[in-house]
């Protein structure tokens, strides 16, 4: 099925530079697994002389902890992560030259706006409860149904069906029918903007050419796919490392309670998350004596994506 708009996206590309990001929730300071993601995404764009921001998802208010986007700023750059300053968002829509979501609401409104005009929205009154005693996979019970637009949650119309995709680690990826199929929420109850809706519009906006991040997104991403097709625009392509996960076999996550990174002594957790990233660390003795910039610089020069373990978890 053809887009039936095209999306008006604010950045111009003049250039085929590579463009990736880094894009933390303000839920809790950075853990390893954070570390391990923002390291991968980073040296995939830095390998390859690309621009790397970081975009703060602060969409989800209720669940943001004061004083984390401080954190994990700080947190970044105690590791040797800066990032660059994007030329195509305004001051308004930064805080320390990142990319703010909540600042951004007037944006997400405007394609809501339009996804509604050109009928690709529905309203839902269905619970998660009645949901999961079905099956957990929503069938399109309010599709036809044409509630109100009011606080209950919105759907969007699925009209593409790719489920498949090919994983720049992984390789070929085919995610389940029904889950691909499945009309997804992309503004919640209560009025909050969904993530599927806004990471698509924010790597648009932003230009992003490549998304390096967990293998816990990545059966999420036909829906992304097919996201960016209706808009018509070009997806970027994606690589999924492998999740950090504990001796419970639970991905280490700020919502599991990771602990937090040590940021006051960060060369050894460092080391160990370019080791876990597949980099030659065991031949690198000399990277334990070693500023922070060395070691970034030297894993830059050695990256590749090649050496990435391709298993979807490392057990630390």
């Amino acid at each position: 099925m053809k887009s039936s708009f095209q999306l008006q996206h604010q950045f111009q590309q003049s250039n085929t530079q590579y463009r990736g990001r880094f894009a933390p929730s303000p839920s809790g300071p950075l853990h390893f697994g954070s570390l391990v993601a923002a390291l991968g995404s980073y040296l995939q764009a830095k390998s390859q002389n690309g621009l790397w921001f970081v975009r703060i998802e602060d969409i989800d208010k209720p669940r943001e902890v004061p004083g984390s986007v401080d954190t994990i700023l700080d947190g970044l750059q105690r590791f040797g992560l800066f990032w660059d300053q994007d030329p195509n968002t305004t001051s308004e829509q930064q805080y320390r030259q990142c990319l703010v979501q909540s600042s951004r609401q007037e944006r997400y409104q405007h394609i809501f706006d339009q996804l509604k005009q050109h009928n690709h929205l529905y309203t839902c009154h269905c619970t998660r409860k009645g949901i999961k005693k079905l099956g957990g996979i929503y069938l399109g019970q309010c599709r036809d149904k044409n509630h109100e637009f009011d606080q209950h949650a919105v759907r969007l119309k699925q009209h593409f069906e790719h489920g498949q995709f090919e994983d720049l680690l992984q390789g070929h990826i085919e995610v389940d029918k029904h889950l691909v199929n499945e009309d997804y929420i992309i503004k919640r109850t209560g009025g909050l903007f969904a993530y599927q809706l806004v990471v698509v519009i924010d790597d648009i906006d932003q230009g992003i050419t490549e998304v390096v991040r967990g293998a816990d997104i990545m059966e999420l991403t036909p829906r992304q796919i097919n996201l960016f097709n209706l808009f018509g625009v070009t997806p970027p392509s994606y690589l999924h490392l492998p999740l950090i996960v504990s001796e419970d076999g639970k991905k280490l996550s700020k919502q599991n309670h990771a602990p937090a990174l040590n940021c006051d002594d960060p060369i050894p957790e460092l080391i160990k998350a370019l080791t876990c990233l597949g980099l030659p660390t065991e031949n690198a003795t000399w990277l334990s004596s070693s500023s922070v910039t060395e070691i970034i610089e030297w894993a830059i020069k050695n990256w590749d994506i090649k050496h990435i373990p391709t298993q979807l978890d490392i057990l630390i």
